[in-house]
C-alpha cells in the first residue's frame, strides 16, 4: 500500500521540491494551501503536467494554520503515514511588523497540528516533521552552531520558531509521538520568493543586465550565512522520518558566505566585476569592467547601494552551521555548492526575463 504524505505549506520553494521528492518514490501526496483570490500554486503547476504522475497522487486541500478545527478535519480525513510541516511565515524583517500574526502561524499552528495527532490517536501510525530554523540560534559566539548549540533568538519569527520546536520535543516525549526538528540553515534556488535577499539579488542583477532596472537596494552586506540547496535539504527531512527513532538534525553545509560575497559572485558569473566605495550606509558598488559589450551596462555605473530601509530592527550577523551528526546518521551531505545555486537562480531569472 502506498504511504500517505500530509504537507502544509507544498506551495512554497520546500514544499514544490518535497512533494516532487515524495511522489518520485511512490507517495500519495496531500498537500494544503490557502484560500486566496490569486493563484498561488505555480511552483506545484509543474506536477500537475507531469504526464508520468497520476493526478490523483497529488490531491489539494483548503486550510489555514490559525484555524484548529480545518486542520483537524483535514488530517483525520486522510489519515496520514507522515505530516511535514512546512508551512510558516517565514520573512524575519516582516515578523517585526506582524508579530502577533507570525506567532499565530508558525507556533501555534505547530501545536495545533501535534494536538490534532495526539486528539485522534494517530501516535503509532503518523511521523511529523517540524521546519525549524537557524533564526533560533541568533547571535551565538560559537560558529559552528549544532543539535547542542544553545538557542537566543534576536526576531519575533526565530522567538515564533523557538516555540514550536520544543513544543515538538514535549510533545515527543510525553505522548510518544514519532516527532523531529529539522533546524535548517538558509537554503536557496530558482524556486525561492522574490523578497529574500539571495533572490532579490540574482533577480535584481539579471534585471539591470538587460536593462530593465539601473540599481539594485540592499541591506547588510556583511551579514554572513550558511547557505545551502533547498532541493538537497528536503532530502533530509524525509530521511528524518525513516529512522526508527526520532531526532533533531542540523541541516547545513558547513561553509558560509556573507551577502556581499553573494552579490560578487553573482556578478562575476553575469561578467560584471565591480569595485566597492565607501562604508555603512554610504556603501556602493561601481562596475569596473564588463565583459559583453552589448550590455546595457557601463563602465562607472553605480549597481548596488545600501539602504537603512532593509536593515532589521535586530539582526543576526553570523550563522554557520555543524551537520556532523546528519552527515553520520542519515548517510547524507550538500551536493550543491553555493557557485552552482547562484547560476541555477541567475540562469532561472534571466530565463523568466
Amino acid at each position: 500500500m502506498k504511504k500517505v504524505a500530509l504537507l502544509t505549506g507544498i506551495t512554497g520553494q520546500d514544499g514544490s521540491y518535497l512533494s516532487e521528492y515524495l511522489l518520485g518514490k511512490g507517495y500519495i501526496v496531500h498537500g494544503i494551501k490557502r484560500k486566496s483570490s490569486q493563484f498561488n500554486t505555480q511552483l506545484i503547476d509543474n506536477i500537475y503536467q507531469d504526464p508520468t504522475i497520476p493526478n490523483r497522487n497529488l490531491i489539494l486541500h483548503y486550510g489555514d494554520m490559525t484555524d484548529s478545527l480545518s486542520m483537524t478535519k483535514i488530517i483525520k480525513k486522510i489519515r496520514p503515514n507522515e505530516i511535514y510541516n512546512l508551512a510558516a511565515q517565514s520573512h524575519v524583517g516582516v515578523s517585526f511588523e506582524n508579530p502577533e500574526y507570525i506567532s499565530n502561524v508558525n507556533s501555534l499552528g505547530t501545536l495545533r497540528i501535534l494536538e490534532s495527532i495526539r486528539l485522534l490517536n494517530l501516535q503509532k501510525k503518523c511521523k511529523f516533521y517540524q521546519a525549524s530554523t537557524s533564526e533560533m540560534f541568533g547571535d551565538l559566539v560559537k560558529k559552528n552552531l549544532n543539535e547542542k548549540s544553545n538557542f537566543l533568538p534576536k526576531s519575533p519569527y526565530g522567538v515564533s520558531k523557538l516555540y514550536a520546536y520544543w513544543i515538538t520535543k514535549v510533545y515527543r516525549d510525553s505522548y510518544n509521538i514519532f516527532a523531529c526538528n529539522g533546524i535548517l540553515f538558509n537554503h536557496e534556488s530558482e524556486r525561492r520568493g522574490e523578497t529574500f535577499v539571495t533572490r532579490k539579488i540574482t533577480k535584481g542583477l539579471a534585471e539591470i543586465k538587460v536593462g530593465k532596472r539601473k540599481c539594485l537596494y540592499v541591506g547588510n552586506l556583511n551579514s554572513k550565512r550558511d547557505w545551502g540547496y533547498a532541493a538537497d535539504y528536503v532530502k533530509m527531512q524525509w530521511k528524518m522520518l525513516q529512522k526508527k527513532k526520532a531526532d533533531d538534525y542540523v541541516i547545513a553545509t558547513g561553509k558560509q558566505i556573507s551577502v556581499r560575497e553573494f552579490i560578487n559572485k553573482s556578478c562575476n558569473y553575469l561578467g560584471i566585476k565591480i569595485g566597492w566605495k565607501e562604508k555603512g550606509l554610504k556603501e556602493f558598488a561601481i562596475v569596473k569592467s564588463i565583459i559583453d559589450k552589448n550590455s546595457n551596462i557601463k563602465k562607472g555605473d553605480i549597481i548596488i547601494r545600501v539602504s537603512k530601509r532593509y536593515f532589521r530592527p535586530n539582526d543576526v550577523d553570523n550563522l554557520l552551521g555543524d551537520p556532523s551528526k546528519a552527515i553520520k546518521e542519515l548517510n547524507w551531505k550538500p551536493l550543491v555548492s553555493i557557485d552552482a545555486i547562484i547560476k541555477k537562480m541567475i540562469d532561472n531569472d534571466l530565463k523568466l526575463l
